[in-house]
Protein backbone atom coordinates (compact mmCIF):
# COMPACT_ATOMS: atom_id res chain seq x y z
CA UNK A 1 0.00 0.00 0.00
CA UNK A 2 1.40 3.46 -0.88
CA UNK A 3 2.63 5.65 1.94
CA UNK A 4 0.60 8.66 3.02
CA UNK A 5 2.04 12.13 2.56
CA UNK A 6 2.67 12.42 6.30
CA UNK A 7 4.61 9.11 6.25
CA UNK A 8 6.63 10.35 3.25
CA UNK A 9 7.49 13.59 5.06
CA UNK A 10 8.50 11.85 8.27
CA UNK A 11 10.78 9.39 6.42
CA UNK A 12 13.00 12.12 4.94
CA UNK A 13 12.75 15.81 5.64
CA UNK A 14 11.41 17.59 2.57
CA UNK A 15 10.80 21.02 4.07
CA UNK A 16 12.03 24.00 2.12
CA UNK A 17 15.39 25.60 2.97
CA UNK A 18 15.03 28.39 0.38
CA UNK A 19 12.03 30.08 1.94
CA UNK A 20 10.74 33.52 2.82
CA UNK A 21 8.66 33.71 6.02
CA UNK A 22 8.18 29.94 5.85
CA UNK A 23 7.01 29.91 2.22
CA UNK A 24 9.13 28.14 -0.44
CA UNK A 25 10.59 30.72 -2.85
CA UNK A 26 10.45 28.32 -5.81
CA UNK A 27 6.73 27.76 -5.33
CA UNK A 28 6.16 31.52 -5.14
CA UNK A 29 8.15 32.27 -8.29
CA UNK A 30 6.95 29.55 -10.69
CA UNK A 31 3.51 31.10 -11.19
CA UNK A 32 5.03 33.99 -13.15
CA UNK A 33 6.91 32.09 -15.88
CA UNK A 34 4.00 29.65 -16.19
CA UNK A 35 1.56 32.49 -16.81
CA UNK A 36 3.94 34.27 -19.16
CA UNK A 37 4.72 31.19 -21.29
CA UNK A 38 1.01 30.60 -21.75
CA UNK A 39 0.45 34.33 -22.37
CA UNK A 40 3.07 34.24 -25.11
CA UNK A 41 1.10 31.50 -26.83
CA UNK A 42 -2.04 33.61 -26.45
CA UNK A 43 -0.30 36.63 -27.98
CA UNK A 44 0.84 34.49 -30.91
CA UNK A 45 -2.67 33.16 -31.52
CA UNK A 46 -4.11 36.69 -31.42
CA UNK A 47 -1.39 37.88 -33.80
CA UNK A 48 -2.18 35.01 -36.17
CA UNK A 49 -5.88 35.86 -35.96
CA UNK A 50 -5.63 39.66 -36.23
CA UNK A 51 -2.19 40.47 -37.77
CA UNK A 52 -2.03 43.37 -35.28
CA UNK A 53 1.66 44.11 -34.53
CA UNK A 54 0.72 44.88 -30.94
CA UNK A 55 0.44 41.14 -30.28
CA UNK A 56 3.93 40.51 -31.69
CA UNK A 57 5.36 43.15 -29.31
CA UNK A 58 3.36 41.77 -26.38
CA UNK A 59 4.67 38.28 -27.19
CA UNK A 60 8.24 39.60 -27.23
CA UNK A 61 7.85 41.10 -23.76
CA UNK A 62 5.98 38.08 -22.38
CA UNK A 63 8.60 35.65 -23.67
CA UNK A 64 11.46 37.76 -22.27
CA UNK A 65 9.91 38.00 -18.83
CA UNK A 66 8.99 34.29 -18.96
CA UNK A 67 12.64 33.46 -19.57
CA UNK A 68 14.14 35.69 -16.87
CA UNK A 69 11.56 34.83 -14.22
CA UNK A 70 12.00 31.16 -15.19
CA UNK A 71 15.73 31.54 -14.55
CA UNK A 72 14.97 32.97 -11.09
CA UNK A 73 12.55 30.14 -10.29
CA UNK A 74 15.09 27.60 -11.57
CA UNK A 75 17.81 28.94 -9.29
CA UNK A 76 15.54 28.57 -6.26
CA UNK A 77 14.37 25.11 -7.38
CA UNK A 78 17.90 23.88 -8.08
CA UNK A 79 19.03 25.08 -4.65
CA UNK A 80 16.18 23.10 -3.04
CA UNK A 81 17.05 20.02 -5.12
CA UNK A 82 20.71 20.10 -4.15
CA UNK A 83 20.33 21.14 -0.50
CA UNK A 84 17.46 18.94 0.70
CA UNK A 85 18.21 15.22 0.85
CA UNK A 86 14.53 14.24 0.96
CA UNK A 87 13.92 16.09 -2.32
CA UNK A 88 17.09 14.81 -3.96
CA UNK A 89 16.16 11.18 -3.30
CA UNK A 90 12.91 11.30 -5.26
CA UNK A 91 12.92 10.43 -8.96
CA UNK A 92 10.05 12.84 -9.55
CA UNK A 93 12.30 15.68 -8.35
CA UNK A 94 14.81 14.98 -11.08
CA UNK A 95 12.10 14.59 -13.74
CA UNK A 96 10.60 17.92 -12.65
CA UNK A 97 14.04 19.56 -12.75
CA UNK A 98 14.80 18.31 -16.27
CA UNK A 99 11.36 19.38 -17.55
CA UNK A 100 11.74 22.77 -15.85
CA UNK A 101 15.20 23.46 -17.28
CA UNK A 102 13.96 22.38 -20.70
CA UNK A 103 11.05 24.79 -20.31
CA UNK A 104 13.39 27.66 -19.40
CA UNK A 105 15.53 26.79 -22.43
CA UNK A 106 12.47 26.85 -24.68
CA UNK A 107 11.42 30.21 -23.21
CA UNK A 108 14.92 31.57 -23.85
CA UNK A 109 14.89 30.27 -27.42
CA UNK A 110 11.46 31.82 -27.95
CA UNK A 111 12.64 35.19 -26.67
CA UNK A 112 15.88 35.02 -28.67
CA UNK A 113 13.98 34.11 -31.84
CA UNK A 114 11.73 37.14 -31.38
CA UNK A 115 14.66 39.48 -30.79
CA UNK A 116 16.50 38.69 -34.03
CA UNK A 117 13.76 38.07 -36.63
CA UNK A 118 11.63 40.58 -38.53
CA UNK A 119 8.49 38.43 -38.50
CA UNK A 120 9.12 36.33 -35.39
CA UNK A 121 5.63 34.95 -34.77
CA UNK A 122 4.49 32.92 -37.75
CA UNK A 123 5.08 30.03 -37.93
CA UNK A 124 8.19 29.38 -35.80
CA UNK A 125 7.34 31.61 -32.83
CA UNK A 126 3.90 30.06 -32.58
CA UNK A 127 5.37 26.54 -32.64
CA UNK A 128 7.95 27.40 -29.97
CA UNK A 129 5.21 28.89 -27.81
CA UNK A 130 3.07 25.78 -28.21
CA UNK A 131 6.04 23.58 -27.28
CA UNK A 132 6.67 25.75 -24.22
CA UNK A 133 3.05 25.34 -23.15
CA UNK A 134 3.38 21.56 -23.43
CA UNK A 135 6.43 21.68 -21.15
CA UNK A 136 4.54 23.91 -18.69
CA UNK A 137 2.08 21.05 -18.35
CA UNK A 138 4.80 18.42 -18.06
CA UNK A 139 6.88 20.29 -15.48
CA UNK A 140 3.75 21.33 -13.59
CA UNK A 141 2.46 17.77 -13.44
CA UNK A 142 5.67 16.55 -11.84
CA UNK A 143 5.84 19.57 -9.54
CA UNK A 144 2.32 18.81 -8.39
CA UNK A 145 3.28 15.19 -7.75
CA UNK A 146 6.13 16.40 -5.54
CA UNK A 147 3.80 18.50 -3.42
CA UNK A 148 0.69 16.33 -3.30
CA UNK A 149 2.20 12.83 -3.38
CA UNK A 150 5.51 13.39 -1.60
CA UNK A 151 4.82 16.44 0.59
CA UNK A 152 7.78 18.43 -0.74
CA UNK A 153 7.84 21.95 0.68
CA UNK A 154 5.00 21.31 3.14
CA UNK A 155 5.37 22.37 6.73
CA UNK A 156 3.47 19.88 8.88
CA UNK A 157 2.82 20.80 12.49
CA UNK A 158 3.44 18.19 15.16
CA UNK A 159 -0.11 18.92 16.32
CA UNK A 160 -1.55 17.53 13.05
Amino acid sequence: MPKSVVEEISEYDTSSVVAFAGHPVHAMLVAFPIALVISTLGCDVFYWWSADPFWARAGLWASGFAFWLGVAASIAGTAELLLVKGIRQRTTSWTHAVAGITLVSIAGANWGWRLVNEDPVLPVGLMISALGTVFVGLAGWHGGKLVFDHGVGLMVSTND
